[in-house]
């Protein structure tokens, strides 16, 4: 029972977050638009440290998402995604946090701990990149037990210490903190993007939208 606390803590903090959120989501996000956030009065949360980061560390731009590996937006989003990175270069760095959408996408809580699980052995982004290449697959099994432990075979990471971390209390710390992060910026659906701390609203939430907040970034007076 104490083991399943952690993750009972999470869910209760996620469908609170996106419950007054989440008819809006499934019939405008799911199109490409962007719900308005409800900020958290009570002040930003840092989210898990360390965050996960790829890219230069010392990058002009970072450009932090709030992302649900069921999401389908986010799926859609993430090969557009990985061209920036290699576009902007050593200029850009991205932030991955968990915002799993509960209880709109079921497998999304178990995907953000694979994500997670396979972090603690230094691979969270192999791990995220598989969840996305291959969404269209899993989203479809009953079972993601064995989905997950056979991708974590093949990222090259110890199964037996995955499958502990999987339901391990740093997983589920992470994935709450991220979660809090995420409920005090108002962020109710995924993908989300922050772009040197400023919100991706309305068109700019949009690939095309996002790169030119990042090139605005980058020709910042200073940068």
């Amino acid at each position: 029972m104490k083991r399943l606390l952690p993750f009972a803590i999470i869910i209760i903090v996620l469908v609170g977050a996106v419950a007054a959120g989440w008819v809006v989501l499934r019939s405008s996000r799911d199109r490409g638009a962007t719900p308005t956030p409800t900020p958290n009065p009570g002040g930003e949360a840092k989210g898990a440290e360390p965050p996960h980061v790829r890219g230069n560390p010392n990058a002009i731009v970072t450009v932090e998402e709030f992302g649900d590996f069921q999401c389908p937006s986010c799926g859609s989003y993430y090969p557009e995604l990985k061209k920036m990175e290699t576009e902007f270069g050593d200029k850009l760095k991205v932030i991955f946090r968990e915002l799993p959408l509960l209880p709109m996408h079921e497998h999304a809580l178990m995907a953000a701990q694979a994500a997670e699980a396979a972090g603690v052995q230094g691979k969270f982004w192999e791990m995220h990149d598989l969840l996305y290449e291959n969404q269209t697959k899993w989203v479809e099994q009953k079972d993601l037990v064995p989905v997950f432990a056979d991708y974590a075979k093949q990222i090259g990471i110890n199964p037996d210490q995955f499958m502990k971390d999987l339901s391990g209390e740093t997983v589920a710390q992470r994935i709450f903190q991220d979660g809090k992060r995420a409920h005090s910026l108002g962020f109710k659906g995924t993908p989300s993007f922050l772009v040197n701390g400023k919100e991706a609203k309305d068109e700019q939430w949009k690939p095309d939208g996002l790169r030119q907040m990042i090139r605005d970034a980058i020709a910042a007076p200073g940068k």
